[in-house]
């Protein structure tokens, strides 16, 4: 039987229970602090992130892996035994990732590597990796599981709502001004996956109002059907993330676990402390 092994970024927010449960590797985003350089999942995280971005006042920049980092990936796997790879990475249209990994399939002119753009992000991104990986996983072959994935592509949704636009306004993508008013109106954007990027949809005053109008929106996506899969992203906000969850299960039927994972460092960063946000798979 062919064995095809899947690899992704940390972008994917996948939790370690996952990626260990479907053999799934991962190369790492990088933080950088100025002259100090962390490693996603490995030593730096949600709430270590945005302890130093509070204590700093000053956000830090993020970089894609290295096509080097792709390539001992790629070599990993086939060591292991893999006859062909699937690389599922953080949408190109936010990130340089996908760049990288062509970058090092090309040291592999006579293997079987395909690189898939999710054109997604987070949960969104990790539902892809992990019907790859389910698909590889059950005995599919190369084409089926490409058809996997693009099949999971069709149906999944992302949402999210900011808690506060702090963060931005230290970043520069707003100003301070307008960051200071949101706040004090208590405006809560809301967000979703358009094109590859994490765009606002909406400004909603207060964070209820703004999960309420998340849940209005899925509801119009599902049409009556149940999730197929669901996970709860959050940064560094569980308790938002458990009162989402419970409001879903009041409206909607779930086929499999909902998961509750963070949006993890590489996406954070970008978003702010608190945020809380939904990314589905929808029944076919």
């Amino acid at each position: 039987m062919e064995k095809i092994a899947v690899v992704t970024d940390t972008d994917s927010s996948l939790p370690p229970e996952i990626l260990a449960a479907y053999e799934i590797q991962q190369v790492p985003i990088t933080i950088h602090f100025g002259e100090e350089s962390y490693t996603c999942g490995l030593d730096i995280d949600d709430m270590r992130i945005f302890q130093k971005i509070d204590q700093l006042r000053k956000i830090p920049t993020t970089a894609a892996p290295s096509p080097a980092a792709f390539a001992a990936a790629f070599e990993k796997a086939f060591s292991d035994g893999a006859s062909s790879i699937v690389c599922i990475c953080v949408s190109s249209k936010i990130s340089a990732t996908y760049n990288a990994a062509q970058t090092a399939r090309e040291q592999f002119p006579e293997r079987s590597i395909e690189v898939i753009d999710a054109l997604n992000l987070s949960m969104g991104q990790g539902f892809l990796v992990m019907a790859a990986a389910e698909a590889a996983r059950d005995g599919a072959d190369l084409k089926q599981v490409l058809a996997a994935v693009e099949g999971t592509r069709q149906r999944i949704k992302v949402y999210a709502v900011l808690a506060t636009l702090k963060y931005l306004a230290l970043s520069g993508r707003v100003g301070k001004l307008a960051s200071g008013i949101a706040d004090t109106l208590n405006i809560k954007p809301l967000l979703t996956v358009r094109d590859g990027k994490l765009e606002m949809l909406e400004k909603v005053r207060t964070r209820r109002k703004a999960v309420d109008r998340m849940i209005e929106l899925i509801g119009h996506d599902l049409q009556g059907r149940d999730f197929e899969r669901l996970a709860i992203i959050h940064v560094n906000n569980p308790s938002g993330a458990r009162e989402l969850q419970e409001l879903l299960a009041a409206h909607f039927r779930c086929q499999s676990p909902v998961m509750i994972c963070e949006f993890t460092p590489g996406l954070s960063v970008h978003a702010g402390s608190g945020l809380v946000g939904l990314a589905a798979v929808t029944c076919e």
